[in-house]
């Protein structure tokens, strides 16, 4: 009997430490999106968007969109910053 209490302790012992491992990947992961959110949207805005809230809408007077074919513009835009992104396209 005590053979198979140690076993089941040892295996509860095994799932906690498991989870605990799995908790911290799943933060890890979180914390990465959350990075990515906020370099995508303004922070209010992906504020809203995680708790589940709608956005309104906003005009602007005036915008520019930019539109352009740079070799290899993907691969440089995806190891910069927005800044350091706008700083290069200008």
């Amino acid at each position: 009997m005590d053979y198979v209490f140690n076993m089941l302790e040892q295996h509860a012992s095994t799932l906690e430490t498991e989870v605990e491992d799995r908790t911290k990947e799943l933060v890890e992961e979180k914390k990465k999106c959350d990075i990515l959110l906020y370099r995508m949207l303004p922070r209010q805005v992906a504020e809203r968007l995680k708790l589940g809230q709608s956005v309104e809408p906003e005009t602007f007077d005036s915008v520019t969109v930019f539109f352009s074919d740079v070799v290899s513009f993907t691969k440089v835009a995806a190891r910069g910053t927005p800044l350091q992104v706008m700083y290069i396209a200008q």
